[in-house]
């Protein structure tokens, strides 16, 4: 999860759960289908490892957990059933990869993203706001970076921890300068590399935005993600010198809409931008 140099570039697919037990969607189904918590775990289950074997043989880096189906999300602490189930679900989807994977706890539950990582076996976590305060659709969210920190130093210190800078869905209220916003996210906050994206899921940040952030991570060698909006026709024209990697979601699902089920042939399809060209022999020229 080094800045890109010779090896491959890294890749990251987003595994969106469906409703998980505690939250308003999952108490929805629940009265639809008349299933208990425990047969509706048991398909997130099923769907989530389904989608990690095909992420990982289509050739993705990486993998993450997010639990997409629980809107409205909470702003910070998620109910405990969340963080069980989700727990059940990183650790079954741990055995059945062997690529590095992630959790985020949305909407900014980094603590119990903690958790679940050092109990399940996971590499790296996503935190939305780790540094300062933004004005959110769950309201104002306020970083807690002394706090996760402190947590990881206990639980497992070689979890990563992956920060949203600017996050999309919000607005910031602690710097006007994206510059200064990635420097205090990760010399301040203590992040192990900074997340950029657009405005809103699915959405590519801007281009002026991009060379700003390319720019000081460049400087400063700051590890330096872009988290939406990364379609695959985009990927050959990235800076892969100066980038850590992409988190891709909506891309890889039907229609490209965040929540909707993955898309094989999205799948299949979405790295062959960065493969070399295969002559007639089945030789890479």
């Amino acid at each position: 999860m080094s800045r890109q140099e010779s090896s491959a570039p890294w890749v990251c697919g987003v595994i969106h759960l469906p409703p998980l037990p505690g939250s308003f969607r999952a108490s929805r189904v629940l009265r639809a289908t008349r299933l208990d918590y425990h047969r509706q775990l048991a398909l997130a289950v099923d769907v989530a490892v389904a989608e990690a074997k095909v992420l990982e043989s289509a050739g993705f880096s990486a993998v993450i957990i997010e639990n997409f189906g629980d809107t409205p999300f909470r702003k910070d602490q998620v109910s405990p059933e969340t963080v069980a189930s989700m727990a059940v679900i990183a650790r079954a989807v741990r055995e059945a990869v062997s690529i590095p994977m992630g959790v985020n706890v949305l909407r900014n539950d980094a603590l119990s993203a903690l958790a679940i990582a050092a109990t399940a076996g996971c590499e790296f976590i996503r935190v939305n706001v780790l540094s300062g305060v933004a004005a959110t659709d769950q309201g104002w969210i306020e970083g807690q970076a002394a706090t996760v920190l402190a947590a990881r130093e206990r639980l497992d210190p070689s979890v990563r921890i992956l920060a949203d800078v600017w996050v999309k869905h919000a607005k910031t209220f602690s710097s006007d300068s994206l510059t200064h916003a990635i420097e205090e996210t990760a010399f301040r906050a203590g992040a192990d590399g900074v997340i950029l994206t657009g405005p809103t899921t699915g959405r590519m940040v801007a281009h002026e935005g991009l060379e700003e952030a390319l720019s000081i991570c460049r400087t400063s060698d700051i590890p330096l993600y872009l988290g939406s909006g990364i379609s695959s026709s985009a990927l050959t024209s990235l800076p892969w010198q100066d980038l850590s990697g992409v988190i891709v979601g909506s891309a890889l699902r039907q229609g490209g809409k965040a929540g909707a089920p993955l898309d094989r042939t999205r799948v299949r399809d979405y790295l062959k931008p960065l493969r070399p060209p295969v002559s007639k022999r089945g030789r890479r020229i």
